[in-house]
């Protein structure tokens, strides 16, 4: 049967209204506002007038005359510069992770030679798309830069652990990741939507490096069905250990950092792409986990001193997990921890099941997160930076797809 627009439509209507759990639980007409249920007041346009043959003036609800509607957030005049403490600390962590993708790509480049990186399948062409990348953290770099004017960072020295071209590809599929999700996570909170506007321009293209870091790895380039955002503290977490120190005039940065977690059977990603065929546009790679697989854990008590600006690492929790959540694609999924030994910080969880949806992919997939937690509350994306102050050890990254 050959899709209609109207198909199409109706498909994604009845996947939105099949949802049994998660952010899209509520019927169609219906949802909350501060916790208070309201009635959408709207009337839903026939699926029919929205395909494209149909009369526009016949789809009343989509065409005015003479009235425009109009954001109550619009300016006129905007000013792209941080307004906030909260901007300028957000802006500041955004700085630092360009930095390190300007270094990391130009550092690879540089370090394998052209029949190292021939060996692995990645040709001369493909060589300069990494170039490219590098070129583009550049305008990031400055653009993020100039919202905070004086006070922005400066160039840090780094520091990788990646031997040959396999592992620097897999480091910046997964580099890229936490990064265009720790931004994810707070785009929408910046109290300057001018500069989040800007911000929002460049991790979409941050965005497609993740994917041909993927198709470079040889993995599924995405499997999921949204992208994951996590609070700005998450991100530091992973980013501040690969940064050896900073200029003095930097300002520390603001977010806080939580004992490191290791996963100590994370999929191997890097077997996985190669048994698969290599660097291509895209191999039908399965799942590198399941539901019902046992997950491996060991974490740093909180109290070290981490990072280009010394920070100690911090709970604010009492130090004992209970569960281990899933950060993957827009929720939180939590797995009770067992054999947990305090003594030794090692403990064990199985890997939830779920779909998106009820129609959609397994919920824990592509390349997603895990902390340890002493309380199972549910969040959604909005609030997610919540469980902060449940967080006992991490976020690590889990290369569940």
């Amino acid at each position: 049967m050959q899709l209609t627009v109207s198909h199409v439509v109706a498909l994604a209507v009845s996947a939105l209204s099949m949802g049994t759990s998660g952010i899209f639980a509520a019927p169609a007409s219906q949802g909350s506002k501060g916790g208070i249920p309201y009635v959408n007041k709207h009337d839903t346009v026939p699926a029919s007038q929205l395909s494209s043959a149909a009369d526009p003036n016949t789809a009343n609800k989509n065409v005015s005359s003479g009235y425009q509607p109009q954001s109550g957030g619009f300016t006129k005049s905007p000013t792209y510069a941080t307004f906030s403490a909260f901007d300028q600390a957000s802006i500041e962590l955004a700085t630092h992770q360009e930095y390190i993708e300007l270094d990391l790509f130009n550092y690879g480049l540089a370090k394998f030679s052209d029949a190292e990186w021939d060996q692995y399948g990645i040709d001369a062409e493909n060589r300069h798309l990494i170039r490219q990348m590098a070129q583009q953290e550049i305008g990031h770099a400055t653009v993020l830069s100039n919202m905070l004017g004086k006070t922005a960072p400066k160039a840090c020295t780094y520091k990788y652990d990646f031997q040959d071209v396999p592992g620097f590809i897999d480091f910046c599929q997964k580099l890229t990741k936490w990064g265009e999700s720790g931004v994810y996570g707070f785009l929408n909170l910046l109290d300057n939507h001018a500069v989040g506007q800007i911000l929002l321009q460049s991790i979409t293209t941050e965005a497609r490096q993740q994917f041909i870091f993927r198709q470079f790895e040889g993995l599924f380039p995405m499997p999921e069905w949204f992208e994951t955002g996590i609070p700005q503290s998450w991100a530091w977490t992973l980013l501040q250990k690969w940064i050896v120190s900073c200029p003095d005039d930097n300002v520390p940065i603001a977010w806080e950092i939580y004992p490191e977690l290791r996963i100590d059977n994370n999929p191997d990603a890097i077997a996985a792409g190669q048994a698969a065929g290599g660097a291509s546009i895209s191999n039908n790679v399965t799942a590198l986990s399941y539901e019902g697989k046992e997950v491996l854990f060991s974490w740093d008590s909180p109290g070290k001193t981490e990072g280009p600006y010394k920070q100690k690492t911090v709970t604010h929790t009492s130090g004992y997990p209970k569960y281990a959540a899933f950060v993957s694609q827009y929720n939180v999924t939590y797995s009770p921890l067992y054999d947990i030994d305090s003594d030794k910080r090692t403990a064990k969880a199985r890997q939830p099941g779920g779909q998106v949806l009820s129609v959609g992919p397994e919920i824990i997939n592509s390349t997603s997160f895990i902390a340890l937690t002493d309380s199972q509350t549910h969040y959604t994306p909005a609030n997610l930076s919540l469980i902060n102050q449940h967080v006992v050890a991490g976020p690590a990254v889990y290369q569940s797809g």
